[in-house]
């Protein structure tokens, strides 16, 4: 058994930030436990590669968690697979490497909801501190960060790309900005990525390598921790499993859970923190009665349309990959060292719409058809294609993650209740006549052939229905299973402490009331590097 000051349960997106942070002062030693391996592999660090580790089930294995959803009763009882990385980095290892912060209003919402500090003003110190910037300093962005930034070369994009900027531009009456992450979201733009050079910028790239060589900063990888150790009410230390043993280390201060909207909610309750009557059905003791712990789960849904798109400049074909691959390996700068998504819009679904509440993803390429689901890869359509993928951004569904046994090792039960609540299936059906809408502009006609799915012939509310229901899929986004605030079902204070319990924090979008309007990896490092400050001040 040995002790640290802090134990860092978790190197995602939060994790390995906090854990690198707090090793920047000698005095501190730090230890971070990674249930997963190392993402010192080119299935991680080459951005293209992503494509294949989603489509090679043996590849996925090695670096994602295998979750799945529970039968989703709205969605013809499919169960969604529900990927979260299992490696150093975590979700920034495997997710697409958008870089997007979320609308302004969302942080403050959160402050005026008693999450005092978590304004928009107050965040955007941390983004900053965050950044390498291709544009620089600026009032908005950062520069000299550990996380690089910047934008797909504009003689690389698809012209189709660019043609749907102005059809949403036109259709929508919104401008065509260069950054989401300014004073404007409600626009059309290019998309910014958490890579650069044709190396992906995940936590585990950008602080967990540099913190490798301070001698006070500890990594222990395929560590399973199983629980938090209580006494007295504080959090003392975590047990955890390597190597098929039993290991215990102490924390002299603080433990910190960054396991994710899923990881961190299941360790709470395998310690015994939790809706009390949820943990004596598995006969756990209860520490602290947190009846909001693994409540409030909720997530960004899509529903892809595809079109046959004669200038996309990608094709979903072994060759169109390998050849990127190899002009990649040799030359540099091409597609397949950058983000496959490029152009994007945030538009209001309708004119009541305080803020923008749908984000038009786009991407040159087919879309598993009908959805990602099932055991085998899925049908994706080898020519010139556009996806546009309208997004749920502020679902009112929610759900839940509940435990299955008492082993960290059994996934727990997940259950986004996606469409639970019918403004949700009513959006999508605004959303994607929205989208035909833009599709058939005039500035699309040279662009676009036609609808391959779900097909015009699939028109009346009746019928979208139904493919909903087949085609929605997750964008990877949940958030919200230990929420931070001050109200009963809030798992945490302002500053990240387990309401009831001394020297125990959860940091990572778990913590978030109210999902953020955008994609949520930005968020997530942001509140990682929030944490870090919020205990370096005591």
């Amino acid at each position: 058994m040995a002790d640290y000051d802090y134990i860092v349960v978790g190197s995602g997106s939060a994790g390995a930030i906090v854990a690198a942070r707090l090793a920047e002062d000698p005095k501190v030693s730090v230890l971070l436990l990674e249930a997963g391996g190392s993402d010192r592999t080119t299935f991680v660090r080459k951005p293209g590669m992503i494509s294949l580790v989603q489509q090679v089930k043996q590849l996925k294995e090695k670096l994602d968690w295998g979750f799945e959803t529970a039968p989703q009763v709205h969605l013809n009882d499919r169960r969604i697979t529900y990927t979260r990385g299992k490696v150093v980095g975590g979700s920034s290892s495997v997710n697409g490497m958008i870089y997007l912060r979320g609308n302004r209003e969302n942080y403050d919402d959160w402050a005026a909801r008693g999450c005092d500090g978590w304004n928009f003003d107050e965040v955007l110190r941390f983004y900053k501190k965050l950044e390498d910037h291709q544009d620089g300093e600026t009032e908005y962005h950062g520069a000299g960060g550990p996380i690089r930034i910047s934008r797909h070369p504009a003689d690389e994009l698809s012209p189709v790309s660019n043609a749907f900027l102005k059809a949403v531009s036109s259709v929508c009456d919104v401008p065509i900005l260069d950054d989401f992450n300014a004073e404007n979201q409600n626009c059309a733009g290019i998309l910014q990525m958490s890579c650069r050079d044709g190396v992906r910028s995940g936590t585990g790239e950008a602080y967990v390598q540099p913190s490798l060589s301070r001698p006070n900063f500890h990594l222990e990888m395929r560590a399973l921790v199983q629980r938090v150790l209580i006494e007295n009410g504080r959090a003392v230390g975590v047990e955890y499993e390597q190597s098929g043993r039993r290991v215990v280390n102490r924390a002299n201060r603080e433990v910190i859970l960054s396991g994710g909207t899923i990881g961190s909610p299941q360790l709470l309750m395998l310690s015994g923190l939790g809706p009390a009557d949820h943990l004596r059905e598995h006969g756990i003791e209860v520490k602290q009665d947190l009846p909001g712990v693994g409540q409030n789960l909720h997530d960004h849904l899509l529903v892809p349309l595809v079109f046959r798109a004669r200038t996309s400049l990608h094709r979903g074909t072994a060759a169109h990959f390998f050849g990127g691959m190899i002009r990649e390996y040799t030359l540099g700068n091409s597609w397949f060292g950058r983000t496959v998504f490029e152009a994007c819009a945030f538009i209001k679904s309708h004119p009541a719409a305080p803020i923008p509440d749908l984000q038009l993803h786009t991407l040159p390429w087919g879309y598993p058809d009908p959805n990602q689901d099932g055991p085998e890869r899925a049908y994706v359509d080898t020519g010139h294609c556009l996806s546009v993928l309208p997004t749920l951004l502020y679902p009112k569904s929610r759900g839940e993650v509940r435990l299955t046994s008492t082993d960290a090792a059994d996934a727990p039960h997940i259950d986004p209740a996606y469409l639970k609540e019918p403004e949700d299936m009513q959006f999508f059906l605004r959303a994607i006549r929205k989208c035909r809408e833009i599709c058939s502009h005039p500035e699309m006609a040279e662009h676009l052939a036609e609808e391959l799915a779900p097909g015009v012939e699939r028109a009346s509310d009746p019928e979208l229905v139904e493919e909903i229901k087949l085609r929605a899929g997750t964008v990877y986004h949940p958030v919200g299973t230990c929420k931070m605030g001050v109200d009963e079902m809030a798992v945490v204070d302002p500053r990240l402490r387990v309401h009831g319990i001394d020297g125990l924090r959860v940091v990572d979008a778990s913590i978030m009331p109210k999902i953020t309007g955008s994609n949520t990896n930005a968020p997530s490092m942001m509140i990682g590097e929030r944490a870090a400050a919020l205990i370096q001040q005591g």
